[in-house]
């Protein structure tokens, strides 16, 4: 009997880290998908746009009923959002959403493929679940500048629309760099240097950012994403005019008063790969990468 119970836990083991290989092994292969396009998925190429939008299209259609573009017109070029929808029967909207343009000559490993790889892992996770709400997972395009801040970006064209059309959101999640993670002294800034005394200067975690007055949804995801203790985590929640706390697409589902917040490894204030072409596959942690999507998933599904 020892040496029989000795097998069956070696196996659930190895089971185990298979798989987490599999899991990690599944975001490279869309990373390098994302990535690895003949020029960089800048608002300039639209053709490398296009590619990557339609990679995102053909995998959502895997996993969901409902997969569409959105596209809209900026100085007479088309550009489209990718949304794959999960849960219609249910009456309340939660959309978790990444861009998937990059800014200038670069791969964007961490800004952000590593967000938009969220959204295909989420669909996959999600589906044939038992959803409390209708989820609309968003691949928005025109984050980057010199769009950012503008009616052109494709997350306040998805936003606006949801408005207009009055539909019932409870909240937002905006996947924004999720990838990069430091352990050494130091490796952690701050848009006001004294918050290192209360978050540390290890650039370890992922962060829950959050403007004051957050609203319900935000709280309870919060609550729900800490709670599964699957990654080393801390909320950040500030006036929404502190630097840095809006500098993704969530800041265009508060322009419409929605809930919403970003999931983040606090970009440029921790990688100093950001904007550069040092901003490659090679740099991200993966394993943390992937506890970082689980928490998301699980947070989803438990929201009440």
């Amino acid at each position: 009997m020892k040496i029989y119970s000795f097998i069956v836990i070696m196996l659930l083991l190895v089971n185990g880290a298979m798989a987490e290989q599999i899991d990690t092994l599944s975001i490279k292969t869309h990373l390098n998908k994302i990535i690895n396009t003949e020029r960089p998925r800048s608002y300039r190429n639209i053709e490398s746009l296009n590619y990557v939008a339609d990679y995102i299209f053909n995998d959502f259609n895997k996993y969901a009923d409902t997969v569409y573009y959105q596209p809209y017109h900026v100085n007479n070029q088309e550009y489209k959002n990718v949304v794959c929808v999960f849960g219609n029967k249910n009456a309340k909207t939660v959309v978790i959403g990444a861009h998937y343009d990059v800014c200038g000559s670069q791969d964007g490993a961490d800004d952000n493929a590593s967000g938009v790889v969220g959204l295909l892992e989420l669909a996959k996770l999600l589906k044939g679940q038992k959803l409390n709400y209708r989820i609309e997972i968003v691949a928005y395009t025109l984050e980057e500048p010199p769009f950012f801040r503008t009616e052109n970006m494709g997350s306040f064209i998805h936003a606006k629309s949801l408005y207009e059309e009055q539909v019932d959101v409870y909240g937002m999640v905006s996947l924004e760099t999720i990838g990069y993670f430091d352990d050494s002294k130091r490796s952690q800034d701050y848009p006001i240097g004294i918050l290192s005394l209360i978050y540390g200067n290890k650039g370890n975690y992922i962060t829950l950012v959050n403007k004051f007055s957050k609203g319900k949804f935000c709280r309870k995801f919060n609550k729900q994403f800490k709670s599964m203790g699957l990654v080393r985590t801390k909320k950040f929640t500030a006036p929404a005019k502190l630097p840095g706390i809006d500098f993704s697409d969530h800041l265009n589902y508060w322009a419409f008063d929605y809930s919403a917040l970003m999931i983040t490894d606090t970009a440029f204030y921790r990688n100093k790969n950001y904007h550069q072409n040092t901003d490659t596959i090679e740099t991200l942690d993966l394993a943390r990468m992937s506890k970082v999507i689980d928490a998301v998933y699980q947070a989803l599904i438990g929201l009440k």
